[in-house]
């Protein structure tokens, strides 16, 4: 009976450690969503002309994201983040796009209003850092949220 007491135990523990993360998940996945303007980019070294940028729009509810440049749409995704690992972690699941089927690891980190992505083209090691260097197949992008 002992035995069982402490395994009994043990699952509770789990589970309630299971439903912590969950929570920490969901509280995350809210900060993301909203509407988020573009405030610069980068790809692979370039930086994107400040007049693109500032047509940037990033559109996110419930682990789906549209982004669009003017009102060309550019992507959709769905996403899944890990806020328990440093740095947090995305990954885009891309619906819609130039590489859409094809999944994107990033990274993310929020700043006041402001959140920061650096992904990695499809294939390639999840970012460690924020950078974009030439060569590094990567995009770094900042979004800041639109007042409501």
């Amino acid at each position: 009976m002992n035995g069982f007491l402490k395994c009994l135990a043990l699952l509770f523990a789990a589970s309630y450690v299971g439903a912590a993360e969950d929570d920490a998940v969901k509280r995350e996945m809210t900060k993301l969503d909203g509407t988020w303007q573009m405030v610069s980019g980068k790809a692979n070294g370039f930086d994107l002309p400040e007049e693109k940028a500032k047509t940037g729009k990033r559109v996110a509810k419930d682990g789906e994201t549209t982004i669009t440049f003017g009102d060309q749409p550019y992507f959709k995704a769905k996403y899944t983040i890990d806020p328990s690992k440093k740095p947090k972690t995305i990954d885009y699941m891309m619906t819609e796009g130039p590489t859409k089927g094809k999944t994107h690891l990033g990274i993310y980190e929020f700043d006041g209003d402001a959140v920061k992505f650096c992904f990695a083209a499809p294939g390639k090691d999840r970012p460690t850092d924020f950078t974009a260097k030439e060569g590094s197949e990567r995009t770094l992008s900042v979004w800041k949220r639109e007042k409501k």
